[in-house]
Parts: C-alpha cells; sequence; structure tokens
C-alpha cells in the first residue's frame, strides 16, 4: 500500500482534461484550437505518468503493485482496489501512447465538434486505465463496460456515412455480452461468499463444481470474446472499423481489442482455472477457425481497413492460442502479441489515414506506384507491413513464435493451423504493400500526393521504433511480463 494515489492521478488525469476541454468558450475556431492543445497535453502528462510508473516498477515483485484500498460500498463488501502487475503494466503504457498518437492524427481531419471529439477520447482513456488497475470485480465491471459510451459517441458522431449503423451494432454486440458477464460476475460474489478483490480470487480460488466454473466461464467469456474479438463473435469489427474516423479505428485496434484478452488473464484463468483447462480445447478450435478463416477473407479485401480489420481478428486468434496454452511460452507470447498488436495494428490504421487525408478513398486499386513521390512513407509503413507477418526483428515475430512454442507444447495440431495463418498473412499483407506502393497507377492523383509530414514522420516514427526495438531486444518487455505471467501459472489450480 502507498501513500500517494499514482494510480487514480493516471486514471482520473484524462477524466480532469476532458472537464477542462468543456469549459473552453470563445469563437469555434479557438474552441478548436484550444480542445486540440489542451487534449495533447493531457494526454503527454498521462504518459508521462505511466513512464514514470514503468520505471518505478519493480519487475522482481511479481504481486501486485502502487496498491491502494478503500472502503467502496462497505454494507456489499465492495473496495476501490487499485494496483498493477507486470501484465497489466504495459496496456496501461500502451494506452498512455497511443492516445496522444490519436490527438495529433486527428489534428486537421476532424473539424467539426472538436470540443466534444477530445473529450470523448479523454474519457475513453480513463475508463481503459481504470480497467487495467482496477482490484475489484465491480471494479473492473465499471470501467471495462463503460468504454462502450465514448467509443459508441466516436464511431456514431465522427465516422463515416454508415457511422450509426456501426455504432449500434458495437454498441449491441457489446452490451449482450456485458448482460452475461455482470450475471457471472453476480454469481462469483454469492458463490465467493462476497468476496470481489480479484488479488484474494486468485491466491484462493473459490472451489467450484466443474459444471459451475464452466457456467461463468461461459458468461466472462460472451465479454471478452465480443471485446477481442474472437470468431464467431467477430462481425461487429470491420463494420465499426470501415466507419469510425482514423483515430477511432487506431483505439479501437490499439487497445479496446486487447481489453478482452486481458479480461481471460486477469479473471477466467486465474479464478476458474478448472474450467479454463477443460474448455482450452474448444477455445483452441475458435482460435484456428479464426486465423485461418479471417485470412481467407483478408486475401479478397479491396478496402484497407477491412483487410486490417480482419487481420486484427486473425491475431487475436494467436493470442487466445497462447492465453490458454497454459506454458509459460504461450502466456508471454500471448501478452507479447497483444502488445506488439497494439503498436502494428494501430500504425496501420494511421497510415490508411494519412492516404485517406490526400486521396479520401481506402479502395487499395485507386493507388499504386506511390512509392516513387512518398519515399519516407514507403519505409514506413513496409517496416509496419513486416512486423505484421511477424518478421524476425520486429515485434511481431517474438509474440508469435512464443504462442507458437506453447501451442506447440500443448498441442501440435494447433500450432501447426496457427502457422498457416502466418502463411496467409504474408500473401494478404504483401499484397495489401505491393497494391499500394509498387502496383499499377489507376489514378493520376496518386501521383500527386505529397510525402509524410511532420507530424505524421514523428508519430509513425516512434511507433516503427518502438516496433523494431522490441524486436530486437524482447527482454524489454518480458522482463516485466515473465515474472507476472509465472506467478500466474503458479496460482493454486
Amino acid at each position: 500500500m502507498t501513500d500517494f494515489p499514482l494510480l487514480t492521478l493516471l486514471t482520473f488525469l484524462p477524466l480532469l482534461g476532458a472537464a477542462l476541454i468543456a469549459t473552453i468558450r470563445g469563437p469555434a475556431e479557438d474552441v478548436a484550437r484550444g480542445a486540440r492543445a489542451m487534449a495533447l497535453f493531457v494526454g503527454l502528462c498521462t504518459l508521462a505518468l505511466a513512464a514514470f510508473a514503468w520505471a518505478a516498477f519493480d519487475p522482481a515483485q511479481p504481486g501486485f503493485q502502487f496498491t491502494e484500498r478503500h472502503a467502496w460500498f462497505p454494507a456489499l463488501g465492495l473496495t476501490y482496489a487499485m494496483g498493477v502487475d507486470g501484465v497489466s503494466l504495459p496496456f496501461i503504457l500502451l494506452t498512455a501512447l497511443l492516445i496522444p498518437a490519436c490527438v495529433v492524427a486527428s489534428w486537421r481531419s476532424i473539424t467539426q465538434r472538436v470540443r466534444e471529439y477530445m473529450m470523448a477520447f479523454l474519457a475513453l482513456e480513463t475508463c481503459m486505465i481504470g480497467a487495467f488497475c482496477a482490484l475489484d470485480t465491480v471494479l473492473f465491471y465499471v470501467f471495462f463496460e463503460a468504454t462502450l459510451i465514448p467509443m459508441f459517441l466516436i464511431i456514431g458522431v465522427w465516422g463515416g456515412p454508415r457511422r450509426v449503423y456501426a455504432a449500434y451494432k458495437f454498441f449491441l454486440y457489446t452490451l449482450a455480452g456485458s448482460v452475461l458477464m455482470l450475471a457471472a460476475l453476480i454469481a462469483l460474489y454469492a458463490l465467493a461468499d462476497g468476496q470481489t478483490f480479484i488479488p484474494a480470487l486468485m491466491a484462493a480460488p473459490p472451489a467450484l463444481p466443474l459444471a459451475v466454473q464452466c457456467a461463468l466461464f461461459a458468461g466472462l467469456f460472451a465479454s471478452f470474446a465480443v471485446k477481442m474479438p474472437l470468431w464467431p463473435l467477430h462481425t461487429w469489427l470491420p463494420d465499426a472499423h470501415v466507419e469510425a474516423p482514423t483515430a477511432g479505428s487506431v483505439i479501437l485496434a490499439g487497445v479496446l481489442l486487447k481489453m478482452g484478452g486481458y479480461g481471460f488473464l486477469r479473471l477466467a484463468l486465474p479464478v476458474l482455472p478448472e474450467a479454463s483447462a477443460f474448455l482450452a480445447p474448444a477455445l483452441f478450435a475458435l482460435g484456428c477457425v479464426g486465423i485461418v478463416w479471417t485470412s481467407l477473407i483478408a486475401l479478397t479485401a479491396r478496402d484497407m481497413k477491412v483487410l486490417i480489420a480482419y487481420s486484427s481478428v486473425a491475431h487475436m486468434g494467436f493470442v487466445v492460442i497462447g492465453l490458454f496454452s497454459g506454458t509459460q511460452e504461450g502466456l508471454e507470447g500471448a501478452v507479447f502479441q497483444m502488445v506488439s498488436h497494439g503498436l502494428v495494428s494501430a500504425a496501420l490504421f494511421l497510415c490508411v489515414g494519412v492516404l485517406y487525408d490526400r486521396l479520401h478513398t481506402r479502395e487499395i486499386a485507386r493507388y499504386g506506384a506511390i512509392a516513387g513521390n512518398m519515399p519516407r512513407f514507403a519505409v514506413l509503413a513496409m517496416v509496419f507491413t513486416l512486423a505484421a507477418v511477424g518478421l524476425p526483428g520486429t515485434s511481431g515475430f517474438v509474440g508469435e513464435i512464443l504462442v507458437l512454442l506453447g501451442a506447440w507444447a500443448a498441442a501440435p495440431v494447433v500450432a501447426a493451423v496457427a502457422g498457416l495463418g502466418l502463411i496467409l498473412s504474408v500473401a494478404y499483407m504483401l499484397r495489401l504493400y505491393n497494391g499500394v506502393f509498387f502496383g499499377p497507377r489507376e489514378n493520376l492523383d496518386a501521383a500527386c500526393m505529397r510525402d509524410l509530414t511532420k507530424r505524421e514522420a514523428w508519430v509513425l516514427g516512434i511507433l516503427a521504433a518502438l516496433i523494431l526495438a522490441l524486436g530486437v531486444q524482447p527482454a524489454l518487455l518480458t522482463h516485466v511480463t515473465g515474472p507476472a505471467v509465472a506467478a500466474l501459472l503458479a496460482q493454486p489450480g
């Protein structure tokens, strides 16, 4: 227990920033300029706090650190409990990194209701960081589900022509999973004698019959699998990505999808260990089908966002396989893959935004041979493409090879099918890159597109540097995640 509420400050600073943006008054242009500046300032301050937490974190201690615990609803035994370990801290830093990138990416492209747009992103950041910090099941549920509101607004207000349809589809899928998750948490509360403190549940999982554990797991699965999304509950994702603004796609793929995998790590695996082991083969099957099926769809996609969206579903299939492999390599690989995919997918959607801002189309066929007039962009996009296919030297390789090693130890056939997904990823990602940068030029306007601006180059350059750094020196991340994963595998059950 610490005296300084670092995690509370880290969680609610963005919400405070959103409140300050709401007070900005004046002419519309001044309000928009002030909202952008305030959002970027608050986002960078939050990133600085997250970096401080990373630097002060002791990886040798696998337990929760920077903990805070206060009475919330004493009559029900609920507590305001916050803390981080080596599993949650990387996602907090990832969230804090991507929000400023989203603000910068929206600097010129969002011109309507700029104040409300920036407020929505900062509120979303509070919800996401809060979910990663929460150590009480009810508090986790509140933060986890609260992300639905700002994301619904981001898609529905600032999205594309079919934004209302996409927003409601996202809302209904997530809400359906939320109801079942809430039912599972209420049942767990009753069966665990009112215990909601997650570390206590992890240290001493309630002794429940397998059938009861499976029923509780199904409720949690409904929410986490939709959020990831896991095949066949993924159909909301392509619509959401296509209609969302660029920054909305960045945060959706970069962080929100990872919350489902984090939920499995934080609740399902440690609290319901017997059900997790019993249902692992079914999860393997869903992961394998998702990898192959969505990769085949990506091969036929004509819209860049659709292709990247389906590739995200395939990558989340790898995550599921790693999570339920029951091995150190598999779980470490799943966490590494989520962080890596957060960086790579965010960068790819930012690249799509760069192209869309110039030509206002996402059709691959409308581009071609732009490497000549956009050389800096071509180099950075190649880094992201190679990371997406898992080339050695990039972060994508580390996560995928660890997952495959873990899967091979648990189920060699699963590893073989997942390996097929790697081959397919090479096919669709290189098809995308070749079509945009070296393919036949079908649109002469593409030859007139200017190369990256300084603002775009800085954002994409930082992401490329991180992707390469993690690929060359994976210990930058695994030295934090490894002890926490080992402690998770050593839990009772």
